[in-house]
């Protein structure tokens, strides 16, 4: 089982929360600003962005202000990019302070009458966040059973915003949902096959707590929940012992992040007398050249089981 858990006191969150809350209720929210008379929303990372655009369908321009490759924990505004915050009739943003150079741009928005919503939060309460050092672990989006429910929050916003037919606002909001939860499914059947002394995800950082709980792996990271953080070599020799004494086949980096600590490990425990490989690269904080967010899943699935289910298994493995 992962090791971190739930705490509803989100502590290190409480500061922006307090911030932008106090932002939002001193303006309205009724602004409708739109571009060449169209209503835009403007998301910030791929993973709601997918999810909006198809909500939204037609009915609105969808900005995704985060490109593919870009990582929301170190993503710096540009004049440009607040100018585009700024002409939007909606800001969506996970919240849980992934974004978290973001913050004073997004107060500022929320002051120019231009509603802001934190989906990852808006979605998940309580128990269902996972905590790391004292604070929210923002990536909710990796247990799609979690990221469906944005689904509905996503609806909402969307029939307030535009003149769209409710009911087919709603048809898409579910379509969505069910693929997700069929996703969902097939995940759990895939990674459950795999022996459990061998569902070990070690990654370059620890963006995969709600995947490892919703699947029953186990999630080490080199790095902590934030690529902003530093590995330390202390950490790098305890994951190498980790390595050489369960006799794990692979490890992994992620497509926003250096592979030179991965690198390092490998390094450490094939000296150690254990040869381990790198079993391919998963895409956590941005969907990568998988383009979309369930593109991301489904690599991410695919990656992980073609490099740990034991030689037996490869037919399942390439499914």
């Amino acid at each position: 089982m992962p090791r971190r858990r739930s705490n509803a006191l989100l502590r290190s969150a409480a500061l922006f929360t307090s911030v932008l809350a106090v932002a939002l209720a001193s303006c309205s929210v009724e602004a409708t600003t739109t571009v060449a008379g169209r209503t835009t929303i403007v998301c910030t990372t791929a993973m709601i962005g997918d999810v909006v655009e198809e909500i939204a369908a037609d009915d609105c321009d969808v900005v995704v202000l985060f490109g593919p490759d870009v990582d929301p924990h170190l993503f710096r505004p540009t004049r440009d990019d607040v100018s585009t915050l700024m002409r939007a009739a909606v800001v969506i943003y996970n919240g849980f302070h992934l974004e978290g150079h973001l913050t004073e741009s997004l107060v500022r928005v929320a002051e120019a009458d231009v509603e802001v919503v934190a989906l990852a939060e808006r979605s998940v309460e309580g128990d269902e966040i996972l905590e790391d050092g004292g604070a929210p672990d923002p990536h909710v989006w990796m247990d799609p059973s979690l990221w469906l429910r944005t689904t509905d929050v996503v609806a909402g916003i969307v029939a307030e915003h535009v003149d769209g037919d409710r009911s087919a606002i709603d048809e898409r909001a579910a379509r969505v949902a069910e693929r997700l939860a069929l996703l969902d499914a097939e995940c759990a059947e895939r990674l459950s096959a795999i022996p459990a002394e061998r569902r070990v995800l070690l990654t370059a950082h620890d963006a995969f707590g709600y995947f490892g709980r919703r699947y029953d792996v186990t999630v080490e990271g080199i790095q902590g929940v934030s690529t902003a953080s530093e590995a330390g070599l202390r950490a790098i020799q305890e994951l190498v012992a980790l390595v050489v004494e369960r006799r794990l086949p692979a490890v992994f980096f992620e497509s926003t992040v250096s592979e030179r600590n991965v690198a390092a490990l490998v390094e450490g425990a094939n000296a150690a007398g254990h040869a381990v490989r790198i079993g391919g690269v998963l895409h956590a904080d941005a969907p990568g050249d998988a383009v979309t967010y369930e593109g991301m899943l489904r690599h991410n699935l695919e990656t992980i089981v073609s490099a740990l289910a034991p030689p037996s298994a490869g037919g399942e493995a390439s499914r």
